[in-house]
């Protein structure tokens, strides 16, 4: 790669009048290999995230460049930092004895104030980095806008196993919208790893969780760790490029991984599971990393994918078993009217189902009320490790779809708990006299269910 302001070029880096003959047909060759990639990845989100240790260790302007040149391919940029060398560095200047490591541990208010101090400086040295603009360089005619924000609800960890957390938080919420609207208008998100509760405290972050909550929220085409070199390597010291979700999961089991690959990894599977499409964990310690993992066939990091996608499904008979499963905890706090396996056998061609890996996560039922163009939408269950991810709206946008191919014009549903959920998503509150009659007769006041209708 050239590179015109590297002071001390690489020797056998040649200007292109002293190229040979055939650079000019090498240029054309591995412009056309790229193209198919610029057209998959254009208007497609990537969430890129770096800990303190690549501003450290001098790295950020090389990166800065590279995803200069991604915005300027279309790619939509969410960029998380973290900031723990720096809150070190700061905690040991003032005399504080506590260091941050690898894991969880407890956040003091000296070590916030740090935390804060350090992010601060980071976000302004990533904005200056993009605010570079000098002729003759990779950023030469480059305007390119970076957003911050306090766009990430946090809540604070609490007392675990008697250790009381103090100021280190976990994610609550992202204002997904208003990331969107950013990098729809080709702006760059950068987050710090601080979140805000509606108290208005601060908690400190940790940056992997951080992004992956991201990528998640975003439904990211990508989530790209920036790593000193954790990264999995084969039997014969060769990087593994390709890596199955399950076989990660089976490799963190082992406990054979490094600290550091270890928590890369966790994170990577944890984005990958819940619908990022790929997750990779790359070196920042070779120059484009980022764009030789985008733009070449085998990469130079470790890509994380998931070999099977969700499956939206009718059910069988032999998914009662699963759907029970779903369906008991909300039964037994009262969320649910108990129905018994029988009641599900009974009524397993009215349930629809959300597969993953084999794993049924989701389902919902449809009851028809035809004579009288109504539908009522049950059991609509999402398991809580896979809440807030949308697959709730998934579940309802099939419902109103099925629900509209059978002849009604109306949906409704019965709830004492999520009232709010089916306001936002456009239903409107109604009464008994509303219902069918058919179901008016089964309607239970001592349970005085919420009815609410949406029009088709």
């Amino acid at each position: 790669m050239l590179n015109n302001t590297d002071p001390d070029p690489d020797p056998e880096t040649v200007s292109a009048q002293e190229a040979p003959e055939f650079a000019p047909a090498q240029f054309v060759r591995w412009f056309r290999e790229v193209a198919p990639y610029v057209h998959d990845f254009r208007g497609k989100t990537f969430v890129v995230a770096f800990g303190g240790e690549l501003v450290r260790d001098g790295a950020l302007n090389a990166l800065i460049q590279d995803l200069s040149l991604l915005s300027a391919l279309g790619v939509r940029l969410v960029l998380v930092h973290g900031s723990r060398p720096q809150v070190n560095e700061q905690l040991k200047l003032k005399g504080y004895n506590t260091q941050f490591g690898r894991g969880t541990e407890p956040t003091t208010s000296e070590a916030l104030e740090c935390a804060k101090e350090a992010a601060g400086e980071i976000r302004l040295d990533i904005e200056a980095s993009f605010s570079q603009g000098l002729p003759n360089t990779p950023m030469s005619h480059a305007q390119i806008r970076v957003i911050s924000g306090n766009f990430v609800t946090a809540r604070p960890v609490g007392v675990i196993e008697g250790v009381d957390y103090l100021h280190t938080g976990a994610v609550r919420k992202v204002d997904t919208d208003a990331l969107k609207s950013i990098i729809k208008q080709n702006g760059i998100v950068l987050l710090s790893p601080l979140g805000f509760s509606p108290t208005g405290d601060a908690f400190n972050l940790a940056m992997e969780d951080l992004a992956t909550s991201v990528a998640v929220s975003l439904r990211a085409e990508k989530l790209i760790f920036l790593t000193q070199d954790a990264f999995v390597h084969n039997e014969d010291g060769s990087v593994d490029t390709e890596l199955a979700r399950e076989d990660a999961d089976r490799l963190l089991a082992g406990g054979t991984l490094d600290e550091d690959t270890g928590a890369f990894l966790t994170a990577a599977s944890r984005a990958v599971k819940r619908g990022v499409a790929r997750a990779h964990l790359l070196p920042y310690t070779l120059d484009g990393s980022v764009l030789l993992e985008i733009f070449t066939h085998d990469g130079v990091g470790t890509m994380v994918v998931e070999d099977t996608l969700d499956d939206l499904r009718p059910a069988t008979i032999d998914d009662v078993g699963a759907i029970v499963q779903l369906i008991e905890p909300l039964e037994a706090d009262g969320t649910l009217v108990p129905r018994g396996r029988a009641v599900v056998e009974r009524d397993v061609e009215r349930f629809t189902v959300l597969e993953h890996d084999s794993v049924i996560y989701g389902c919902v039922a449809l009851i028809p009320y035809l004579d009288e163009r109504m539908v009522e939408m049950a059991c609509l269950i999402v398991h809580p490790e896979w809440q807030g991810e949308g697959e709730g709206e998934m579940l309802l946008r099939h419902a109103e779809g099925k629900a509209r191919a059978m002849g009604a014009q109306r949906l409704f549903v019965l709830t004492t708990r999520t009232s709010h959920w089916f306001i936002k998503r456009g239903f409107v509150q109604g009464g008994v006299s509303d219902l069918p009659r058919e179901r008016q007769a089964l309607y239970n006041r001592s349970r005085n269910s919420h009815i609410f209708i949406k029009k088709l």
